[in-house]
């Protein structure tokens, strides 16, 4: 198994966030490079932030159980599309600023906008051991 340096991972993200308030629009992008840096590249990835399942599952990651919310640093979130963002979302946890990044840094909750706050859409949440 490669090694992954979860903080390294955060600390690029944190490092690389767009000033835009919402990011723009390319967070599968940004979490796949922070990955790349962290030790881990992926022989293949999806374009949609929504279909990275499969990925962090070949990259060793495990899914959390559904309702489990206590997010460590690295745990990465892949939420389904809403009406306003199709390809949903993909973000990491920095669990110092108990943070969730992207190409933005989500300063209010787990979700990462207006339309994924008000419709909720379905999510995981992925976990590499040590």
């Amino acid at each position: 198994m490669a090694g992954f340096d979860k903080q390294r991972f955060v600390t690029f993200l944190r490092a690389n966030v767009s000033p835009q308030e919402f990011g723009e629009g390319r967070c599968a992008m940004f979490v796949r490079v922070a990955l790349a840096d962290a030790g881990l590249v992926p022989t293949s990835h999806p374009v949609s932030a929504k279909d990275w399942g499969p990925t962090l599952v070949s990259l060793d990651f495990v899914a959390l159980a559904a309702g489990d919310t206590d997010y460590q640093l690295g745990d990465v979130a892949v939420i389904q599309g809403t009406s306003e963002s199709k390809d949903g979302h993909i973000q990491g946890y920095d669990s110092a600023a108990r943070q969730w990044i992207s190409d933005f840094v989500q300063k209010r909750d787990f979700w990462p906008g207006p339309s994924f706050r008000n419709e909720k859409p379905a999510f995981v949440v992925y976990r590499r051991p040590d």
